[in-house]
């Protein structure tokens, strides 16, 4: 049997290198920074990582990651409910909530996970979930793994919203799901907007802060904050893989009893390991940095404004953004990968993003700011970008 399996994997393997979509990995040798060091040695400026506060390579958080495994050990051997829970845990979901300005928090081992446990234990085929076009795929996959009855609104369309929200109305419950930043754009989603939709309709509300805690709102307290929705909410997801700190570890963050039946009901939580006693400590610590000064997220709100401003000077289309993603336009897939290519060869590490990833003809480069960015870095960024974009006759 697996001969001809294989035969058949062969072919599809071949099919996407013949497409331009087969992956490769790149390998670096060096901790994840603004500087980073690739295989063969050489030294590039990184601009596609999601470490929006730098926070990365924190010799704050390396310090509490390596006391923690001597106080509490490497790893828990266990699922949470059994014998996986340490006075971490259970401070870091505290710390989670504080944050947010929410009512409680549960961990997993990543957003995907919370994403993909969180509608089937508290949905069914009575009630109705509302998503937006754009949402992750963790998103996707765990509305697939729940019964309840499915729509969809174009991107941050809310008159499109409207209209799915009335004819959900012939369900039970009803759940708005949102990115908080739609990763491939940059865009925040009008969380205001949503929100009254929801009151006037009977709904509630989950969002997925992402690409948003962080980076989004004054304090980096995510689109809630940006909204002045703190605590209105009813669910929040999250990742510690991103801004904070960049490891592993996911959340759902919202009322106390959605987060309890989480606890009885959601199969990653309960079917996953604890996360390690090390992660664990590291984002304790990391919310007390944040908690205690907001100069992070002021650089990486100034060095996004600087990059964006120099960028759209240079003559560069570039996408809406209040996020710290800055995405340039292209529209042509290889000339997507081509240009990242050659930017490498400047010293300017980036991703180019085509079909399926977006949309037909909307290629573009992502780049991703980090507060560990300094101002010679985004200048050496924006003129590598302008020389390479001449070559190929982007810009003029």
């Amino acid at each position: 049997m697996y001969q001809e399996f294989k035969s058949h994997l062969q072919t599809e393997l071949t099919n996407i290198r013949e497409a331009g979509l087969y992956k490769n990995e790149r390998i670096i040798v060096s901790p994840q920074g603004a500087v980073i060091r690739v295989a063969d040695g050489k030294e590039v400026l990184n601009f596609c990582a999601n470490n929006y506060l730098g926070l990365a390579n924190s010799q704050t958080l390396k310090d509490a990651a390596k006391e923690a495994i001597d106080t509490h050990g490497y790893g828990v051997s266990s699922v949470r409910f059994i014998c996986g829970t340490q006075d971490l845990h259970k401070q870091l979901e505290a710390s989670i909530s504080r944050f947010f300005g929410t009512e409680d928090a549960i961990l997993y081992a990543a957003c995907f996970d919370a994403n993909g446990g969180v509608f089937e234990p508290l949905l069914n085929e009575e009630d109705a979930i509302i998503s937006d076009a754009l949402n992750h795929a963790s998103i996707i996959d765990g509305v697939r793994l729940c019964k309840a009855q499915r729509y969809r609104y174009a991107n941050a369309d809310m008159a499109d919203l409207e209209e799915q929200l009335k004819k959900a109305q012939a369900q039970r419950y009803r759940l708005i799901v949102t990115d908080g930043v739609f990763s491939m754009d940059g865009n925040v989603a009008p969380l205001d907007k949503i929100y009254e939709l929801a009151e006037k309709y009977n709904a509630m509300v989950m969002i997925d802060e992402s690409h948003s805690a962080g980076v989004v709102g004054r304090t980096g307290r995510g689109v809630t904050e940006r909204y002045n929705l703190r605590g209105k909410i009813e669910i929040i997801t999250g990742t510690l893989g991103k801004a904070f700190g960049g490891a592993i570890g996911g959340f759902t963050t919202g009322k106390k009893e959605i987060i309890e039946l989480l606890r009885q009901r959601s199969r990653p939580y309960l079917f996953s390991n604890s996360i390690p006693p090390m992660v664990a400590a590291a984002g304790i610590k990391m919310f007390e940095m944040i908690d205690a000064t907001n100069d992070l997220q002021d650089k990486l709100h100034s060095n996004t404004e600087y990059f964006v401003k120099r960028m759209k000077d240079a003559g560069f289309d570039i996408k809406p953004t209040e996020s710290a993603i800055c995405a340039v336009m292209l529209y042509d897939a290889k000339l997507s990968q081509d240009i990242a290519t050659r930017l490498l060869d400047e010293g300017i590490y980036v991703t180019g993003f085509y079909y399926p990833v977006v949309p037909k003809g909307q290629a573009r480069i992502r780049v991703q700011i980090s507060a560990a960015h300094e101002p010679e870095h985004l200048d050496k960024c924006i003129a590598a970008f302008t020389k390479v974009a001449k070559e190929f006759g982007v810009i003029k």
